[in-house]
């Protein structure tokens, strides 16, 4: 488990034996901890069914991210129904038992008026009672990038730009050392909308380019060059017949999700390396 949890690029047979290990671990200790760190896994690779099944068996212990995480599953209807009843009740049990990431989906659902009544206003103040408890996360998997996001738009649509870029800016770096280790879809689905929010308030600067930019800059037909160590790499967005196609180098990936998805530099997944690149430069 530890050494999976340490490869930034498994292989098939690593996922295989990482799982087995899963398996025999909550078979050995009935531990719900492991139970939910397999639905999660699951949960990344988009086999909805079977994380569902790990997550319901660590709710009947009580595991509060396992609560969570079922309410994750009725909220997006992951295993093809959605029920935004179940999500609010296991939302809002998960978050009366302190898990943040649940206190702010409660707060969507207000704002959104999923099951309960649309109440902006107390959207509003759940996010921001969590500025406070998130805004020093040290631990990666604190949701200060989602609780940050939505800060932002609240202040980008009270006319408070400049505090809105700002928590957009925290966001980003915060999440970018996260995707480092995990391109669970939904990190990289934040940092895509986060992305477009940001060139939304401000003018976008071809002179100061990161990686992460060019969700922006390949959003329509463009060719972008950069270096990593010693070698030039281009990347390049291409129209096609029902959207765009990215060619990175001497290989193409069906659109900008895909290639973030599975691009890779010298063995190690792009997003891995995003702080080792620089000289980016549209062409």
């Amino acid at each position: 488990m530890r050494k999976y949890r340490e490869n930034t690029n498994p292989s098939e047979d690593d996922r295989f034996v990482y799982t087995e290990a899963m398996k025999y671990l909550i078979e050995e200790t009935k531990d719900s901890n492991y139970m939910v760190e397999l639905g999660g896994y699951y949960y990344g690779i988009r086999q909805f069914d079977l994380a569902l099944k790990y997550y319901e068996l660590a709710a009947e212990y009580d595991n509060i991210y396992a609560i969570s995480d079922l309410g994750y599953i009725w909220y997006y209807g992951r295993t093809g129904e959605k029920n935004y009843e179940k999500a609010f009740r296991y939302f809002s049990r998960a978050a009366d038992m302190g898990d943040l990431i649940a206190k702010y989906k409660v707060a969507d659902m207000y704002r959104n008026g999923y099951y309960v009544e649309k109440d902006y206003e107390k959207y509003k103040d759940i996010i921001e009672k969590l500025y406070p408890l998130v805004k020093n996360a040290e631990w990666l998997e604190e949701p200060l990038p989602e609780v940050f996001t939505r800060l932002a738009k609240i202040r980008s649509e009270e006319g408070e730009t400049e505090s809105a870029l700002e928590l957009y800016d925290k966001a980003r770096d915060f999440l970018a050392q996260r995707i480092r280790g995990d391109r669970f879809f939904g990190n990289l689905n934040i940092m895509k909308w986060m992305i477009g929010d940001i060139y939304r308030l401000k003018e976008f600067d071809p002179g100061y380019i990161r990686l992460y930019d060019l969700y922006h800059v390949l959003s329509e037909p463009a060719k972008v060059r950069f270096r990593f160590e010693e070698g030039e790499h281009e990347v390049e967005s291409v129209k096609e017949e029902g959207g765009l196609a990215i060619r990175f180098d001497d290989r193409w990936y069906r659109d900008i999700d895909d290639f973030f998805k599975k691009a890779e530099l010298d063995g190690e997944y792009v997003t891995s390396r995003y702080d080792e690149l620089y000289d980016f430069e549209v062409v």
